[in-house]
């Protein structure tokens, strides 16, 4: 198991994502051992037990938050416990092997505590999963999404969707899930809705990421050593010399007013 240092430092790295902290069980002896498992009746001892499999020598870790927080924080620790078994030769990651995986299954929305509204997790285009669109506005949350990530050896290499091709799904969305109002929709996306009404086929697609992919292919650490063209730190484009001066007349054609902060002079005394 690990020692205290290296729990301390894990918390630590946790911490850093948007951790509150990271709490342990340690598996030694037979004998849980954790500052929180005064808190476990042996019912939910057992049923840990059970779910997790735990034996000798095992570490359950924890994270409390929101559900999705909390995965991405698991997440994070995963990978690192991985890189670090793998430092101390207690884990061998194939070198030569592509992995894939896709996610599928997304929730179609995601809930703005603070707005108080429901917004697309993808794109208000997504369609939703068949079988979930009666719970739309009855059980919103439940609702999954048909968008779909493609990834390879923990890498995200792309990603789509399948879009919505019926006017009543999408215009329920955008007025009663979305609470955009109808006259706003129908400016904005009246258009589409229009076409729906002739009859649209199921339409979608995916996107990869070319110089991820290269990178891959050519076990390069950074997407930067197989772009034709990398930006510096700065953003600077040194092939093109950009970004560079805009005439005065194309600023005040496209209405825009720059307004530069002048430094400061430092007070002397």
């Amino acid at each position: 198991c690990v020692t205290q240092g290296q729990m301390e430092t894990m918390t630590d790295y946790a911490k850093s994502f948007g951790a509150k902290g990271l709490a342990y069980i340690k598996v030694e002896n037979g004998e849980w051992k954790s500052p929180i498992v005064k808190f476990f009746s042996e019912t939910e001892k057992k049923a840990l037990q059970e779910k997790l499999s735990i034996e000798e020598g095992d570490l359950i870790l924890f994270a409390a938050d929101e559900w999705l927080n909390a995965c991405e924080i698991l997440g994070k620790i995963r990978l690192y416990c991985a890189e670090k078994l793998s430092e101390m030769g207690k884990l061998t990651i194939p070198a030569d092997q592509f992995n894939f995986l896709w996610v599928v299954d997304f929730p179609l929305l995601m809930f703005d505590k603070e707005m108080n509204r429901w917004y697309s997790g993808h794109h208000p285009f997504t369609s939703p999963v068949a079988e979930d669109i009666p719970k739309l506005t009855s059980d919103t949350k439940s609702v999954r999404g048909q968008h779909y990530d493609m990834v390879v050896n923990g890498v995200e290499l792309g990603g789509g969707s399948i879009r919505i091709h019926n006017r009543d799904v999408q215009k329920t969305i955008f007025e009663e899930v979305l609470q955009i109002p109808p006259d706003v929709a129908q400016e904005r996306f009246g258009y589409m809705l229009e076409a729906f009404r002739y009859g649209a086929p199921p339409h979608g697609g995916i996107a990869l990421g070319f110089d991820r992919l290269i990178a891959m292919l050519c076990k390069a650490e950074s997407i930067r050593e197989v772009i034709a063209f990398p930006k510096t730190a700065k953003g600077a484009d040194l092939m093109s010399n950009s970004p560079g001066s805009v005439e005065p007349k194309q600023m005040r054609d496209l209405h825009i007013n720059l307004r530069i902060p002048q430094p400061q002079e430092k007070k002397t005394e």
